[in-house]
């Protein structure tokens, strides 16, 4: 019951102080896309029962409605609960709009696929997802921060925002107990962890395999200048390294045989302020021909937080940064995140947050509703947000809705006669880098 209680609140909160302008349509948009089997498009939403309003105020809900984003975002993050250790994971995903010529602001954007060079180039907006990660390996990753990247700002600027934000809202728990972030090699440079090394929270990212470092320039020999950066540390190159500072192997169930090594105050050729630890996991030792190994960068939190945890629990924690794929990908693909297609970047914004509630709203009921599976699919003792999806008709008709019936109204004039219509203004994409200047032939 107290599970029970919580959605209702949560409900209730979101519609009286989340959602402004048009929020009955707002949140009903919501229980159409919890409530409603795979559509096809952005209109069929308008189909589902729990869509009481005539069909153009779907639009009108995107179009004129207006959302309270700042309250929305600090209301998800106290969602997570406030003692403990926690972990969030930060990644980014594409909405691709290739024929969208009226959207502004459309980018080349890289998306991940299983291409035979690791992805593609897309046309559309780039988005930061922060997301909390409650457990390792699994699908459950519901988002805290999820903002579109301008063509003005990069996708690490983004990133060092919004963890910026989220150690500014848990300020306090952050000093009682560990916080760590978790991202992919996309944020493993200094123009990540340079802005963030003075945060109360631990930042684990994926290092590239070519990656050269230095070490501590160590103590004022008195005469000249005094060295910026001391010894080198070259991944490709093991007559580099010195003696780990810590080194542990045992057997991990998924990994095989594994090994870890750390070493401490290193830093960036860029950046010699900024110091972190580099971790080298070497996995599957017991096979004739071993994984390749992969580098970590470790950032430890400010003095005044809880001590560092040791090397092999930051080895596990690291498998917390998983969670967020799969749950990008059910956001796409059952929540209908990418599928409509808006004229403006507000209205994509709008949508968003939409899904991201429906999102939270499955977590929070992931303890409340009864596995319903279809006749081919077993039984589940810990749901997936997919079934928990479609288990949810029988509790949203006991909880109902905060939303106000509709109103009858009048029949809508149309357009005006004599008003002429003008074409929407075409955009071209944005390039962030310049191109290459062509040579003559």
């Amino acid at each position: 019951m107290k599970q029970f209680n919580k959605l209702i609140a949560f409900r209730q909160a979101v519609y009286e102080h989340g959602l402004g302008a048009a929020k009955d349509a707002q949140f009903e948009l919501v229980d159409a896309l919890l409530l409603s089997p795979a559509i096809r498009s952005f209109p069929e939403l308008r189909l589902s029962p729990a869509f009481r309003r005539q069909w153009p105020r779907a639009d009108a809900a995107l179009e004129d409605g207006t959302q309270d984003r700042a309250w929305l975002e600090a209301y998800l993050l106290q969602q997570v609960p406030p003692r403990g250790s926690h972990i969030f994971s930060l990644d980014g995903t594409d909405w691709p709009h290739p024929q969208a010529k009226v959207l502004a602001d459309r980018q080349y954007v890289h998306a991940a696929s299983k291409a035979i060079n690791g992805g593609d180039i897309v046309i559309g907006h780039p988005y930061s997802v922060l997301a909390w990660v409650p457990e390792a390996h699994s699908s459950w990753s519901p988002g805290v921060s999820v903002r579109r990247i301008h063509s003005s700002e990069t996708a690490v600027e983004v990133g060092v925002a919004q963890v910026k934000w989220l150690c500014q809202q848990r300020q306090a728990a952050m000093r009682r107990e560990f916080h760590l972030i978790t991202a992919d090699g996309k944020y493993g440079n200094h123009r990540f962890l340079g802005p963030l090394r003075t945060l109360p929270c631990g930042k684990l990212v994926r290092l590239r395999r070519d990656r050269v470092l230095y070490g501590d320039p160590g103590p004022y020999g008195g005469t000249g200048r005094p060295r910026v950066h001391g010894d080198r540390f070259a991944f490709k190159a093991p007559q580099t390294w010195p003696a780990a500072t810590e080194s542990v192997e045992f057997e991990d169930p998924g990994w095989g045989q594994v090994r870890l090594r750390r070493w401490d105050n290193l830093h960036a050729k860029q950046d010699a302020q900024t110091v972190f630890s580099v971790i080298l996991a070497e996995t599957h030792r017991e096979r004739a021909k071993p994984a390749k190994p992969f580098w970590l960068g470790f950032q430890y939190p400010t003095a005044d937080t809880p001590d560092e945890p040791p090397l092999k629990e930051l080895w596990a924690d690291y498998h917390y940064r998983w969670p967020v794929e799969p749950s990008i990908r059910f956001r796409k693909q059952h929540l209908h995140w990418t599928m409509p297609r808006f004229q403006t970047p507000e209205r994509c914004d709008r949508w968003t947050m939409l899904v991201t509630i429906a999102h939270w709203e499955l977590f929070l009921a992931r303890d409340v509703v009864q596995d319903q599976p279809l006749p081919w699919q077993p039984p589940q003792t810990q749901l997936t947000p997919e079934r928990v999806r479609q288990s949810l008709a029988g509790l949203f008709s006991q909880i109902g809705t905060p939303a106000a019936p509709p109103q009858t109204r009048g029949k809508s004039p149309g357009w005006p006669v004599g008003r002429p219509r003008t074409p929407s203004t075409r955009h071209t994409v944005v390039r962030k880098t310049p191109g290459k200047p062509q040579t003559a032939a």
